[in-house]
């Protein structure tokens, strides 16, 4: 079944306590200087009339998301499956320490991460499984709710998943793509086929 397109706007949670580790499943909350990053792009957002806003459950970017869903009464829902990649025993950690104390893995991972992941950490095949899953079930109940926009407060590893497919690069690029805290990217979506179409808008 081929659904109509659907405009997602991709917003990156801003600056955290725990700042530059690699976070993934760790629930830090934002930082008076995320929580502004995070405002400070919605303010410039030529249009806000989102059908709907959704956000990851962890607390760094639901924080911001289901107040602004108060505000802008707007329908809000939290989507487990759209957390950030899980680092298993990388999580927490900056990569520097990683590096000190696993040099090869940390290469490994970031030079081919469709092949290497963190030790007991998620695959990069089960994480863009898991989100794309996630992103069909969304705009099939958009569709059926005859909702057209949505606003996505997520993580940067999401963004650069979908950013890499949205650019039709390979996915050991992923890692290199742009994801900064705090921005704000569009894209459009649609299935055909049963397979997820994803363009990137820009503005």
């Amino acid at each position: 079944m081929n659904l109509p397109i659907i405009q997602l706007d991709l917003l990156r949670h801003g600056a955290t306590e725990q700042g530059h580790t690699l976070r993934g499943h760790i629930d830090d909350a934002l930082t008076a200087e995320g929580l502004a990053q995070m405002q400070a792009s919605i303010d410039t957002h030529s249009n806000q009339n989102w059908h709907v806003i959704v956000s990851s459950p962890l607390l760094r970017c639901a924080y911001f998301a289901a107040p602004l869903a108060q505000r802008l009464a707007c329908p809000y829902i939290e989507v487990e499956a759209l957390k950030e990649m899980y680092f298993g025993e990388w999580e927490g950690k900056t990569t520097q320490s990683i590096y000190e104390q696993s040099p090869e893995e940390l290469a490994n991972f970031w030079q081919c991460p469709t092949q290497y992941s963190a030790p007991q950490g998620e695959r990069l095949i089960d994480f863009q499984t898991r989100v794309l899953n996630a992103l069909k079930k969304l705009i099939e109940q958009m569709s059926m709710q005859h909702q057209s926009r949505a606003l996505v407060v997520t993580h940067g590893g999401v963004i650069k998943l979908l950013r890499c497919l949205a650019q039709q690069r390979p996915l050991d690029e992923l890692l290199s793509m742009q994801a900064p805290l705090g921005e704000l990217v569009t894209l459009q979506l649609s299935t055909q086929d049963d397979q997820l179409m994803i363009q990137e808008m820009y503005q």
